[in-house]
């Protein structure tokens, strides 16, 4: 009889650690399913935007009539561009407007500087990238910042392409 007892002693016992580990499992599994759910389902952040320093250039309005400095041009020139399939060029004029007079002497003092730079930079360009407006809105960024990098007096407010031919 005291092996009756036992084994239903035994029986017990191992119907409790049974529960137990069913138990566990199914906590686990709700601890797992509710990160799970709480990962899959967060607001993501939004991921930041690059700023385009072409958005950045300023487009003066038509009908604005705004306060025009001093303007300079800078002469025509041709300039190789960067193309995998045929010889490209670029053939282009420029004209800056300043912040005031007194930059505009300074400008014609550094005009070799700023033909270089303008050179270079537009020579690493490739063909593809000058033949939308979004490109030259870029180039112009880029020159007005690059130019601004001479100037001590004063600053280019604006560059305007007088001529500009991608060929």
């Amino acid at each position: 009889m005291a092996e009756k007892k036992d084994a239903v002693v035994e029986k017990g016992k191992n119907k409790k650690k049974l529960f137990l580990i069913i138990g566990a499992g199914v906590l686990l599994l709700l601890i797992v399913g509710g990160f799970g759910a709480w990962y899959l389902l967060k607001e993501k952040p939004a991921p930041e935007e690059k700023k385009d320093p072409a958005q950045q250039v300023p487009v003066p309005a038509l009908n604005q009539q705004a306060q025009v400095g001093p303007m300079v041009n800078i002469d025509e020139f041709i300039v190789n561009i960067i193309s995998g399939d045929a010889a490209h060029y670029v053939k282009a004029s420029i004209t800056v407007e300043l912040t005031s007079i007194e930059v505009q002497a300074e400008v014609e003092q550094r005009m070799p500087q700023m033909r270089d730079a303008i050179l270079l930079l537009i020579s690493s360009k490739t063909y593809e990238e000058l033949q939308d407006l979004q490109g030259k809105k870029q180039l112009k960024a880029e020159l007005t910042d690059k130019i601004n990098s001479f100037l001590q007096l004063g600053k280019v407010t604006s560059i305007y392409f007088t001529n500009f031919v991608v060929q």
